[in-house]
């Protein structure tokens, strides 16, 4: 029992280490897509008692309030996660929707 317990500091650094770049630009596209504009949903809607329903969802990034460019939020977050510049730019990204 007592071997065991010095895997765990272990366990917790390495899970904190950095990811693949790939992985972490998948993981960035979405922050700078919320970098370049909210993203939301509006919903509405009658149940089948007659009653009428609404929604709404909204997610506003700090960085959009703050005005920050999404290649460069794109850039930061990727080296942030997996310790090396994103492999191409933002833009050249098929989902990219800025």
């Amino acid at each position: 029992m007592m071997r065991a317990l010095w895997l765990l500091p272990l366990l917790l650094l390495t899970a904190c280490g950095p990811i693949p770049v790939d992985r972490a630009e998948r993981q960035c596209l979405d922050r700078a897509q919320l970098a370049a504009k909210p993203r939301g949903m509006v919903s509405a809607g009658v149940t089948s008692s007659g009653d009428t329903r609404a929604g709404l969802r909204l997610e506003v990034s700090s960085d959009y309030l703050l005005g920050r460019d999404p290649s460069a939020v794109f850039d930061a977050c990727v080296y942030q996660k997996s310790g090396v510049p994103p492999t191409r730019p933002l833009y050249s990204f098929p989902e990219w929707r800025g």
